[in-house]
């Protein structure tokens, strides 16, 4: 006889427990033991619980490379889901194996787990008829049930799944975090409900008066927002550490489109200099909101809004401070389409302003925000999921960074971009401008633009001074890259073996196919031929997913929150002539009192990050079993924890800090 102990971790969750019947059967080299009850006198399984058991077989199984999980009714109770986090068993001889799950088994039905010890086709462990056939039976059985499908034609193809309800539960928020998701959005709603605010058409009648939207929710940046939005400082630093720092560019020629003289811009740069000279030092900036032109503007309770396709034209003076010195409100420069500066009337220089923002507002969701990461992250996921079986090192290395993607993008689908959703309802764009925009970004997409360093020389961006969102972000990829490297090292020793994993460049290739639409002139790759591209690789989508989302994600609430400094949407055209503007003038052209506080709501919950959280390099679910990668994932958090301490160092002599890159604001995913 063989005695083996098993221990099964049950997860903590609410309702991780289950009442069924639950049975282990151990495949091993050898032989194939029996069907096992797991059951003792009393409640077994319960959340958090590593029940112990002991088991016999006839003879020794040999090297255990699979376990069975039978999952049957028990009496009369109903069916339910169980969280098992994994199951070790320990041989007659004392070697411990590790199998790993963190996952929701439901239904009657039986899982087949492999041993923990990641692997490559490459790996001798592997090297047998018989697991080289259970590994393809778990992909085709993933494949199964994570398929393409096509939402939009020109946009990256997502899950087939049309609502939250179809998702399976390893995809799910957690019980916590959809409670807080949904008490969040009542609290926010009911606060503008009481105020009477929510649902009104009329336009404010004071500027102070959108103070009063939401009196219990605020921060210590919103409320500097509100105070400084009109500074033409503040307006520039949010170009570079606001919620969309993916825009500004280097300026070396004024574009033909965009006529501005030096004799318009000469009293506000410094003394004995010009334009010419001021574009020759790399001194001039631009953001130039080209993809809007011709975007169809949406109606609001019927009527129509208006959707800006602006330039702004900036200046880095030698105070080492970003500031705006003519905007362009619409592309096609003429009599009326003038070029306001910030020597014009104070009015009509804060209003050309607001067409900036209104644009920025406009480009940011679509684009910088939900394309670039909530729907690249999902391409990511579903691609893991079809290609790379679970004991592949990069599935255990990325699966970390999928957590609760598919349930987010399922809920922006229900809420956001529908028909009855909160940008039709509430932005200039609305549901098909949205999708439009995407279509068009997509067409432009390039793999420099998702590696930070890559995107800010191409930008021309690299040594701007006081550019947070640079600094922080260039620590979080060097950090990423130096943990990814070290678990690279762990499973790929020469460059050939990334060249001849089949997994690995079936995972390439279907991100590329399906995410990228094939399009080669994006530059992102369709396969990988060394290890440093694969590392690189890698750290990108790892970033992205995490520390690119809280960089355009978190801040939301404190720069968007004030209504005048980020407008959903401009009710009234854009001024054909200067000197018209006044206070009066730019409360009817700003959104209604109803689509503010409505706005806000959205913004507010888009912001929080709902209970739950698991901040980078939190890896509470282990799938890596061996010594070696969990002295890199420790190295990691070391690493993460310096980059905090710089970065809470740094903000203490700012008058905004930056917070959104410190790790400790970072999720390990797009989960929000």
């Amino acid at each position: 006889m063989a005695a083996y102990k098993i221990h099964v971790e049950t997860g903590t969750a609410f309702h991780a427990n289950t009442l069924d019947s639950i049975s282990i059967t151990l495949l091993g080299s050898l032989a194939e033991g029996g069907k096992r009850s797991l059951n003792h006198i009393g409640c077994d399984f319960l959340p958090g619980a590593n029940d112990v058991y002991h088991i016999s077989e006839k003879q020794d199984l040999g090297n255990i490379t699979h376990i069975r999980l039978h999952k049957e009714p028990f009496s009369f109770f109903p069916e339910d889901s169980w969280l098992c986090n994994q199951v070790t068993v320990e041989s007659p001889t004392g070697k411990i194996y590790y199998f790993p799950c963190y996952r929701w088994i439901e239904g009657y039905i039986t899982v087949e787990l492999p041993e923990g010890t990641a692997a490559t086709l490459a790996s001798s462990e592997i090297n047998n008829p018989l697991l080289l056939k259970r590994r393809e039976n778990e992909l085709k059985e993933t494949r199964e049930t994570y398929k393409w499908k096509v939402q939009h034609e020109g946009l990256p193809k997502r899950l087939d799944v049309d609502n939250t309800e179809e998702l399976s539960s390893n995809f799910k928020f957690s019980l916590t975090k959809f409670i807080t998701f949904g008490l969040s959005k009542g609290v926010s709603v009911l606060e503008t409900k009481l105020k009477s605010f929510y649902g009104c058409k009329l336009s404010w009648t004071s500027l102070d008066d959108i103070h009063r939207v939401f009196w219990t929710h605020k921060t210590d940046i919103s409320e500097y927002v509100s105070k400084h939005w009109k500074e033409d400082t503040f307006f520039g630093y949010q170009f570079l550490n606001g919620v969309d720092p993916m825009l500004i560019k280097r300026c070396d020629k004024i574009p033909n489109n965009f006529p501005v003289t030096d004799s318009m811009v000469h009293s506000i740069l410094e003394p004995n200099t010009t334009l010419e000279m001021e574009l020759q030092r790399g001194k001039i900036f631009i953001v130039d909101y080209k993809m809007l032109e011709g975007i169809p503007p949406n109606e609001i309770d019927g009527h129509k809004q208006y959707i800006p396709s602006p330039m702004c034209l900036f200046y880095l003076t030698r105070n080492d401070e970003m500031i705006p010195i003519a905007i362009q409100i619409n592309q096609t420069p003429g009599s009326e389409n003038p070029i306001f500066l910030p020597t014009d009337n104070e009015w009509d220089w804060i209003l050309a302003k607001m067409w900036v923002r209104t644009a920025n507002f406009s480009t940011h969701q679509p684009v910088s925000h939900y394309l670039r990461t909530h729907l690249f992250a999902e391409v990511f996921c579903i691609a893991t999921m079809r290609q790379l079986p679970t004991v592949h090192p990069l599935f255990k290395l990325l699966m970390p960074h999928f957590r609760g993607t598919f349930q987010i993008n399922l809920l922006a689908n229900e809420r956001l971009i529908s028909q009855n959703g909160a940008f039709q309802k509430n932005t200039a764009i609305g549901k098909d401008g949205f999708v439009e925009l995407m279509v068009r970004f997509m067409k432009t997409v390039t793999y420099t633009s998702m590696c930070i360093a890559d995107d800010l020389r191409s930008r021309g961006v690299e040594s701007l001074p006081k550019f947070y969102y640079r600094d922080d972000g260039l620590k979080m990829w060097a950090a990423i890259e130096c943990y990814v490297s070290s678990i690279i090292d762990c499973y790929y020793k020469t460059d050939e073996s990334v060249q001849t994993d089949p997994e690995l460049q079936a995972w390439v290739l279907e991100i590329f196919k399906e995410g990228f639409l094939e399009m080669k002139s994006s530059g992102v790759p369709s396969s990988l031929q060394t290890r440093a591209g694969l590392v690189k690789y890698l750290t990108m989508v790892i970033f992205t997913a995490s520390a690119q989302h809280a960089a355009v994600n978190n801040g939301q609430f404190d720069f968007l929150s004030w209504m005048p400094n980020n407008p959903s949407t401009m009710r009234q055209p854009p001024p054909k002539t200067k000197g018209a503007a006044t206070l009066e003038r730019v409360l009817e052209v700003l959104p209604s009192v109803g689509v503010t506080a409505s706005s806000m709501i959205t913004i507010r919950i888009l912001s929080d990050e709902p209970g739950d959280r698991r901040p980078l390099g939190t890896f509470p679910d282990e799938f890596f079993t061996e010594e070696k990668p969990k002295h890199c994932i420790k190295a990691f958090q070391e690493s993460l924890t310096e980059i905090s301490a710089e970065i809470e160092s740094r903000n203490a002599s700012l008058p905004i800090k930056y917070i959104y890159l410190d790790p400790k604001m970072i999720e390990n995913s797009v989960s929000i």
